[in-house]
C-alpha cells in the first residue's frame, strides 16, 4: 500500500475530489495547509503598498490506496488539478506498512 499525499491550489479541490469519485476513490483526509514552492511567494498590492506573502494557502490531500492503484491516482490529480502555472503543487508517494479501522479490528498490510 501507499498513501499519496497531493499538496494542490484550494479552488481546484473540488475538481479533484470530483475526479477522484469518479474513478471510485472516495476515502480521504482533506487538510488545510499554507506553503511556498519555487515562486517564493506573491506580491499584493494593498490600500497602494506592496506587500510579499511568501506563505500561500493550499490543501493537502492524503489517500492511502494499493500500489496498482498509485498512477492511476496521480494522473487524475494532475489532469483535474492543473492550471499550467506556478503553484500547482505537489505530489508525494510514502510506503504504508500497515493500516487499521477503529471501528472495526479490519487490518491491511
Amino acid at each position: 500500500m501507499k498513501m499519496v499525499q497531493a499538496v494542490i491550489r484550494p479552488e481546484k479541490l473540488d475538481n479533484v475530489k470530483k475526479a477522484l469519485e469518479e474513478n471510485g476513490f472516495i476515502a480521504m483526509t482533506i487538510i488545510d495547509v499554507k506553503g511556498r514552492g519555487e515562486q517564493k511567494g506573491i506580491t499584493l498590492e494593498y490600500r497602494g503598498k506592496k506587500i510579499e506573502v511568501d506563505s500561500l494557502p493550499k490543501v493537502k490531500i492524503e489517500i492511502v490506496v494499493e500500489d496498482k492503484d498509485v498512477e492511476k491516482i496521480i494522473a487524475i490529480i494532475r489532469d483535474s488539478g492543473r492550471t499550467g502555472k506556478f503553484g500547482d503543487g505537489k505530489i508525494f508517494v510514502i510506503p504504508v506498512d500497515m493500516m487499521a479501522k477503529v471501528r472495526t479490528d479490519e487490518v491491511w498490510k
